[in-house]
């Protein structure tokens, strides 16, 4: 479907009010040094960001991108399709007294939104990918904003577990999905991934997988080279209802032989 921005950018507009109040917002506004679990989960992996221009791409409603303020880059501009999750992203970093540059612009057009070769860091947090069509041109976007020497910082939902179907009444897991990149995939959810009563104003939705070859191959061919691919038992959400455990800190995993399921990933790599 051509329409894909349009279907997405509806469907992400109508969830920001329930993400508002279901991100526990208040965590961030209490304690100027909380991190969200995202962040927190891989900050043995990301280290020290300090002095870094870092650009948040997909940043939502910016709880991702307030805690890398917090971590003390430089600079932290965030990117987005939606204007009211960024409307309230700018109001959290306002609220927190964290300086966050907000700009609105779909993710392929943010060299032109932002500029060529600005910064060090091009952070992408969980359930990204699966909004874009093409990753070989999400690759070369990556590319084109950092500098030299500038690194990807990724870490994303496991194609294989996109590709699965809601667990069958008898708890099987199935492969339904694909694996690899198409032309994408229509559903309907009435609901988002926190609790709210009421259903989503616009409930349809594009999704659109990328196996781990298509993506590392995208970045190799866009002039980065790989420095790390970690893959984790867990995610922090709860896609498998019933099937799925909490590990704290907003993880989960599979309540049974987790160790089946590479869940979530985390992918470095810098331009040449």
């Amino acid at each position: 479907m051509d329409d894909y921005v349009e279907v997405n950018k509806a469907n992400w507009d109508s969830r920001v009010p329930h993400h508002v109040k279901g991100y526990d917002l208040d965590r961030f506004r209490s304690d100027p040094t909380f991190l969200s679990d995202v962040v927190r989960f891989d900050l043995p992996r990301l280290g020290d960001i300090t002095g870094l221009d870092v650009v948040h791409l997909q940043c939502h409603i910016g709880t991702d991108t307030l805690s890398l303020s917090r971590l003390g880059a430089r600079s932290v501009t965030g990117i987005d399709f939606s204007s009211a999750a960024l409307e309230a992203a700018r109001s959290l970093a306002n609220e927190c007294g964290e300086n966050v540059t907000y700009v609105e612009s779909e993710v392929y057009g943010a060299v032109d939104a932002l500029g060529s070769e600005r910064f060090d860091l091009v952070f992408t947090g969980v359930g990204a990918l699966c909004w874009l069509p093409n990753i070989r041109r999400w690759a070369e976007v990556v590319a084109q904003l950092l500098r030299p020497g500038g690194r990807l910082f990724l870490r994303e939902y496991h194609p294989v577990l996109w590709a699965l179907s809601d667990p069958r009444p008898d708890g099987l897991l199935t492969l339904e999905f694909p694996y690899f990149e198409t032309a994408g995939v229509l559903f309907t959810e009435t609901h988002s991934y926190v609790e709210h009563e009421e259903a989503l104003t616009s409930p349809d939705f594009l999704s659109f997988n990328h196996g781990l070859g298509e993506i590392i191959t995208a970045l190799m061919s866009s002039g980065l080279d790989l420095t790390g691919l970690v893959e984790h038992e867990s995610v922090p959400s709860n896609p498998l209802g019933g099937a799925m455990e909490a590990l704290g800190s907003g993880e989960y995993r599979l309540r049974e032989n987790p160790l089946r399921l590479a869940a979530s990933y985390t992918l470095q790599a810098v331009r040449r």
